[in-house]
C-alpha cells in the first residue's frame, strides 16, 4: 500500500515538474500584459466597416488575453491600409503591445508590386492573429443608375468610387474592366467607404464596386430591402449565401478562358482573410500564440457575437495559422501568374 502510495505521489510530482514550464510561462504573460493598455491600429478612418469590426474586437479581446489588458482603438487611415501596416512593421512595438486589422490589399501590395506596398512592409513576416470573417465583395449601383445588371457595364459606362490604389473599391472595377472589359469609370481619391457612400446619396457617383456585403449590412442594413441599390455583381468565387439567393451573378462567371478564371481567383484569394487581425515581426511566440487563442475564443463569446448581431456585423472567422498559411501560400504563387495579374491591375482609364 505504501508503495502504491508512493509511485502516486511521484506520478503527480512528475505532472506538476511537466506542466510547470507552461504554467510558469502563463504567469510570465499574465505579469506582462496586467494593467497595461494595447494598441490597435485599424487603416481606415472612423465609421466604416473595419471601424466597427476593431472597436468590437477591442471591447472583448482583453478578458481572454493573460493578465486581461485594456484594448485602445487608434484609426490609422491612408494607402488602403498600407500606413497602419507599415507602422505596424517599422515603428510599433514588437512586444505584443501593438497589432492591428487592415484591408487585405495591404496584404497582397507586396505581392502585385503597388509601389505604397514595397518599402513599408513584409506581409510574410506579420504574425496573424485570425481573420473575423471571410468577405464577399460586390458591385452595387443607385436604382436610378443606368446600368441595370452587370451585361450593362460591359456596354454602358458607369461611375464609381473608389479609395487609392491596392483598395479593393479601387482595384475591383479596375479587374472587372481589364479582364472582363466593363466600362466602369474609377473615380478615385474617398478615404474610405463612409465617405463612398455619402457621394452615392449625393449622386456624385452612381455606384461602388469592392464593397463587402458584410460591410453594406453594417452601414446600410435597409438599402437592399428598399430597392435604393441594386447589387450587380460578387467578386468572388463562391458568393455569399444571401445573395446567391438573390440570383445575383459571380464575376468569375463570366471569365472567357480558363487563364481568366485563374488570374480572378489569385486576386479575389484575399476576400478569404477579409479581416486580418496580426502582430508585428518579432513578438515572441507564447505571445502570438497567447493573442491567437484569445482570438479564437472571443469570436465564439456570446457577449461578442449578440453584439455583432447588433452591429449587423457578420462574423466567419479564419483562426491565425490559417491566415499566414493562405498569406504564405499567396507570395508563393508561379510568376507569370502573378505578373498577369499584376497587369490586371493597372487602372488604363484614368
Amino acid at each position: 500500500m505504501r508503495c502504491k502510495f508512493a509511485r502516486a505521489a511521484l506520478g503527480a510530482m512528475t505532472l506538476g515538474m511537466a506542466l510547470s514550464p507552461a504554467l510558469a510561462q502563463q504567469d510570465d504573460m499574465a505579469a506582462f500584459f496586467k494593467g497595461r493598455t494595447l494598441n490597435v491600429y485599424v487603416g481606415s478612418p472612423p465609421g466604416g466597416g473595419y471601424d466597427t469590426h476593431i472597436r468590437l474586437m477591442s471591447r472583448h479581446l482583453g478578458k481572454y488575453l493573460p493578465g486581461n489588458p485594456s484594448i485602445v482603438a487608434n484609426n490609422m487611415p491612408g494607402a488602403g491600409g498600407n500606413l497602419a501596416a507599415g507602422y505596424i512593421f517599422t515603428v510599433a512595438p514588437k512586444d505584443g503591445t501593438a497589432f492591428a486589422l487592415v484591408q487585405p490589399g495591404a496584404i497582397t501590395d507586396g505581392l502585385f508590386g503597388s509601389e505604397r506596398g514595397k518599402a513599408r512592409h513584409e506581409p510574410q513576416k506579420f504574425n496573424y492573429i485570425g481573420s473575423a470573417n471571410r468577405e464577399v465583395d460586390m458591385c452595387f449601383v443607385r436604382a436610378d443608375a443606368p446600368v441595370k445588371k452587370l451585361e450593362d457595364a460591359f456596354t454602358t459606362q458607369l461611375i464609381v468610387g473608389s479609395s487609392a490604389e491596392g483598395g479593393s473599391t479601387r482595384d475591383d472595377p479596375t479587374i472587372q474592366n481589364n479582364i472582363l472589359g466593363a466600362h466602369y469609370r474609377v473615380i478615385s481619391g474617398y478615404p474610405g467607404t463612409r465617405d463612398m457612400v455619402l457621394a452615392l446619396e449625393k449622386n456624385e457617383i452612381q455606384g461602388i464596386c469592392g464593397f463587402g456585403y458584410s460591410s453594406l449590412r453594417t452601414q446600410k442594413p435597409d438599402w437592399i430591402s428598399s430597392g435604393y441599390v441594386r447589387i450587380l455583381s460578387q467578386d468572388n468565387f463562391k458568393g455569399n449565401a444571401e445573395v446567391n439567393a438573390m440570383g445575383v451573378p459571380r464575376t468569375p462567371d463570366f471569365a472567357k478562358t480558363e487563364e481568366q478564371r485563374k488570374i480572378l481567383e489569385l486576386l479575389y484569394a484575399q476576400q478569404e482573410f477579409g479581416r486580418p487581425f496580426f502582430l508585428p515581426p518579432g513578438v515572441p511566440p507564447a505571445r502570438v500564440e497567447a493573442f491567437r487563442r484569445a482570438f479564437d475564443k472571443t469570436v465564439r463569446d456570446p457577449e461578442y457575437l449578440a453584439e455583432a448581431a447588433k452591429l449587423h456585423i457578420e462574423i466567419d472567422p479564419l483562426p491565425g495559422e490559417e491566415v499566414q498559411e493562405l498569406v504564405t501560400k499567396l507570395y508563393a504563387a508561379p510568376a507569370e501568374l502573378v505578373e498577369k495579374a499584376r497587369q490586371a491591375l493597372v487602372n488604363k482609364n484614368p
